[in-house]
Parts: structure tokens; C-alpha cells; sequence
């Protein structure tokens, strides 16, 4: 015969609340029942529930410093389909999984054809940097420099390079997939050196470091600013079918709606 599910009073419900810990009430009833049949001390069950208060925060605080960052929130390891036919350096791959690149502050240069999965793996490294506790920032290269060129009108051009430089990770995505201006060179160039040796940026990008330097207007600062880039990078590359092809819909397939503005793979 099943034990009865143990009571929870209105005052402990109000005095939970009152305490900010309303939200341990979603499993203190399984953690009740679960504490009676193992026989747990007062001590182990206030360590468990508490256990749980701490999990759900973090959990909690990750998700809003993810969006904060503008992560993708689909695009995190857990979910990525690993039987995918794409190729890469597993040795590379899980450096830069562990994260030491971003407390060394290296870079890394995520390369490979349309499609691969080159912006999937990005976003989950921040993702993983942001449960980490890193500050992460994730922008695609032709919205960022647009945006930096627009801060020039108002005159909140240096907070806005400020706000990039002092991120622990810059994730830069889809980088020089078109000509870059004056402006846009010099912006890329004051980036990459001030972040040089004192923080992480991850750039992805379909082309090879020595089609950047030929699409960016001053050759001067696109040599040194690479030069630099690379100089303290890892350089995963990514061959194989499009990854984004698998996610195509099948007949029959039932399929939620994707939400709009979803990022490239």
C-alpha cells in the first residue's frame, strides 16, 4: 500500500516564499516522500532541497546570461547531432570544449563550407562559457560592424568597442563574407588588438585567413590584424554534408514551427 503524499501547510508555503524559496515547493513534495523512505537525517534533507534551490538558480541565471549574450538557445551540445557527416580534429575540438583557450586567451578560427555546422559549434562553446561563468557576447560579423558604424552618429562609438573588448569570449560569426570599407577594416583591426593576449574571440567564417586579408580595405591594418589573430589561435575545420540539410522536414515529419531570426548554421 503507497505511503500518502505528505502535507505541505499554508504557512510553510507563505514563510517559503516570504524567504524567496517559493520554487523549492515544485519538488518538495517528491523530496518528502524521498527523505521518509530513505530515512534521511534533517540535515541530508535540508541539504537536498537546498541542493535543488542551487541547480534550479544556476540553471535559471545561465539561461537569462545566454539570451543576454545572444546565444542561440537551440544551439548547445547536448543537442548537437554528432551522426552528422561532418569531419574536424577531434584533438582540437575537445581543447576548446575544455575552455582553456578562454582562460589562456587564445582564439579560435572555425572554417569550413556553407552549412557544416561551423555556427552551431560556436554558439555552444558560449554556451558552455556562459554556464562557466564567462561573459560571452555572440554577434554576426556584418551586424556588429554595422552596428559599430552607426554608434559613430551618436557618439557611442567607444562604449559600444568597449562593451566588445571586455567580454571573456567575442564569438564572431560568418567573418569577411563580403568586401569590407575603410571603417569596417579599422574597426576589426582596433578589436582584434586590443583583445590580443587578453581575451578569447572565436571567428567563424566560410573563407581562409588569406581571403580576409584581400577583402578588407587597408591592407596594412588586415595584415596586422590577422597576423595577430592567428598568431594565438586554434583553427578547427570543418569538411563534410550540410549539417543544416539534415534539419530539412521529411513527409510525414511532424515539425514545430521554427521561431524567427533563427541563426545560421
Amino acid at each position: 500500500m503507497t505511503a500518502p503524499a505528505p502535507t505541505i501547510s499554508p504557512e510553510l508555503k507563505a514563510l517559503l516564499r516570504q524567504v524567496k524559496l517559493g520554487r523549492t515547493l515544485d519538488t518538495l513534495p517528491e523530496r518528502l516522500a524521498l527523505a521518509k523512505s530513505r530515512q534521511l537525517s534533517h540535515v541530508e534533507f535540508l541539504e537536498l532541497v537546498l541542493s535543488d534551490e542551487v541547480t534550479r538558480r544556476d540553471t535559471s541565471s545561465a539561461l537569462l546570461r545566454a539570451k543576454a549574450a545572444g546565444l542561440d538557445a537551440e544551439m548547445r551540445f547536448e543537442r548537437y547531432d554528432d551522426t552528422a557527416a561532418v569531419s574536424f580534429d577531434r584533438e582540437i575540438f575537445d581543447e576548446l570544449v575544455s575552455l582553456r583557450f578562454v582562460e589562456q586567451a587564445h582564439n579560435a578560427l572555425i572554417l569550413g563550407p556553407v552549412g557544416v555546422g561551423k555556427t552551431f559549434l560556436a554558439t555552444a562553446l558560449g554556451h558552455a562559457a556562459v554556464r562557466r561563468r564567462f561573459t560571452v557576447h555572440f554577434e554576426r560579423a556584418d551586424q556588429m560592424l554595422k552596428r559599430l558604424k552607426a554608434s559613430r552618429l551618436d557618439n557611442s562609438h567607444d562604449a559600444e568597442m568597449r562593451k566588445l573588448l571586455r567580454v571573456d569570449l567575442l564569438l564572431i560569426d560568418d567573418f569577411c563574407l563580403q568586401a569590407l570599407d575603410s571603417i569596417d577594416t579599422a574597426d576589426v583591426y582596433e578589436l582584434i588588438v586590443e583583445r590580443h593576449q587578453r581575451a578569447a574571440t572565436v571567428v567563424t567564417s566560410n573563407r581562409e585567413p588569406i581571403e580576409w586579408l584581400g577583402l578588407m580595405a587597408d591592407s596594412l591594418l588586415a595584415q596586422s590584424a590577422i597576423d595577430r589573430l592567428q598568431s594565438s589561435a586554434y583553427e578547427l575545420v570543418l569538411e563534410g554534408e550540410s549539417y543544416r540539410r539534415r534539419q530539412k522536414p521529411s513527409p510525414g515529419q511532424t515539425t514545430t514551427p521554427s521561431p524567427p531570426k533563427r541563426r545560421r548554421v
